[in-house]
């Protein structure tokens, strides 16, 4: 049975840091497999953060996150975490890791993540929340 399990998540002050994981479980391999994190405020839509390639060689920050946030990924581990610094009220959400097979080119992954309609397998979301 496939599963992804968020964890690391909680309170933190304004300009602390939290680092999420994603761990992967059931499946044969996470070779062919891109990891999306997305989050979901109260009364907002699911919407993207971050992404990393099937090998780890290609990432992608939403705009409101570059600069702040890291994705990276343990492929023994079958992990990939979001480190999150210099936390933001507006970072408070519900956050959760996906995947998505990767077909995806090196000039794509430029530009942005999988489309959301393309990840298959969604964790059960950790609570973020950044407030004093």
């Amino acid at each position: 049975q496939v599963q992804l399990m968020e964890s690391g998540g909680g309170l933190v002050q304004p300009g602390g840091s939290l680092r999420l994981s994603c761990v992967a479980s059931g499946f044969t391999t996470l070779h062919y497999y891109a990891i999306g994190w997305f989050r979901q405020a109260p009364g907002k839509v699911r919407e993207g953060v971050s992404c990393i390639s099937s090998d780890g060689s290609n990432a992608y920050y939403e705009n409101s996150v570059k600069g702040r946030f890291t994705i990276s990924r343990d492929s023994a581990k079958n992990t990939v975490y979001l480190q999150m610094d210099s936390l933001k009220p507006e970072d408070t959400a519900v956050y959760y890791c996906g995947t998505s097979r990767d077909y995806y080119s090196d000039s794509y992954w430029r530009v942005g993540c999988p489309p959301r309609t393309e990840y298959d397998h969604w964790g059960q979301g950790i609570q973020v929340t950044v407030s004093s």
